[in-house]
Order: structure tokens, then C-alpha cells, then sequence
């Protein structure tokens, strides 16, 4: 049986979702989880990708993005998905896939639900109990909104 074709975003963005094979942990230390960024920045680099929100949790991550052209997020999350399962995959000694089934993507087309998934994504880590609150956790973009840094997120649209 086919696979039913991605819903293409009229605005460009995405809520990604993308969740261990199992539910088994695919960030296992704090390595895993910077070679991750390091990975989304380089291919946001190259194809003009924009983070507006992302928490990576230890078995499944949440990004929110907009892709420069439309039709590319399968590109995009392909490189960025097949490079980190090959990197841990390496790391780890092991085979096999490390994702579950395709990552999701839920276009993004109206401001209230921009805001609400935001929210939803740097309040994820506090609702399953990872941590106390939303700055005390390092692996979203949340503090690159309090610090007003921008990291690899893009700030100023959500800002805006």
C-alpha cells in the first residue's frame, strides 16, 4: 500500500516531529544533542532554511521551520535526519534505523496556531517533567528568545 503524499504548507512552515525508533532514546548525551544543532545549522546554511522553534527531547524532537522553496522540507529533513542516524548510528556501534516511521509535518498556514506552537514546543521539556522550567532547559530555542542570542534560531520573525 502507498504512502499517503505530504500536505505542502502555502506559508512554507512546518511543525516537525520525528521520534525514536520504539520510543528508545536517540540523544543519549550532551554531544548527541550538540551534533544535532551543529547538523541543523549547517543545512539551514544551505538551503536557507528558517528555525523559528525547536526542543529536542531524549526520544523524539519538535522543530518548527520554513523551508525557502516549496516541496524542499523532504529534502531538507532527509539530509538532516539521514546525517545524524549515520553520525549515531557510528558513534554508538550500532545498525539499523533510528527513527520511527517518517518524521511529521503539519503545515503552519494561520498566526494563531504560529504562537500556539511555539509554545507548545519550549513548554514540551517542563510538561514531561525534564525539567523545572523553560530556561532551565538547554536543548530548545526557548533561551534563544530570553537571551535574545538567536543561536541558530531566527528570532525576529516570532519576535515580530
Amino acid at each position: 500500500m502507498a504512502r499517503q503524499a505530504r500536505i505542502l504548507s502555502e506559508t512554507g512552515m512546518y511543525h516537525i516531529m520525528f521520534r525514536g525508533l520504539n520510543k528508545q532514546n536517540i540523544f543519549s548525551d550532551d554531544r548527541d544533542y550538540i551534533k544535532f544543532i551543529e547538523i541543523l545549522a549547517s543545512v539551514k546554511n544551505d538551503t536557507n532554511l528558517q528555525i523559528y522553534a525547536y526542543c529536542m527531547m531524549p526520544n523524539h524532537a519538535h522543530l518548527f521551520v520554513r523551508e525557502a522553496q516549496k516541496g524542499d522540507i523532504s529534502n531538507i529533513m532527509k539530509r538532516i535526519l539521514s546525517h545524524y542516524a549515520g553520525w549515531y548510528n557510528f558513534k554508538y556501534e550500532r545498525t539499523g534505523h533510528l527513527f520511527s516511521n517518517r518524521y511529521k509535518s503539519i503545515p503552519v498556514e494561520d498566526d494563531s496556531y504560529f504562537l500556539t506552537l511555539a509554545r507548545y514546543i519550549h513548554q514540551n521539556p517542563v510538561k514531561a517533567n525534564l525539567s523545572e522550567n523553560m530556561q532551565c532547559y538547554k536543548y530548545s530555542s526557548y533561551s534563544d528568545y530570553v537571551n535574545n542570542s538567536g543561536g541558530i534560531t531566527d528570532i525576529d520573525f516570532l519576535l515580530d
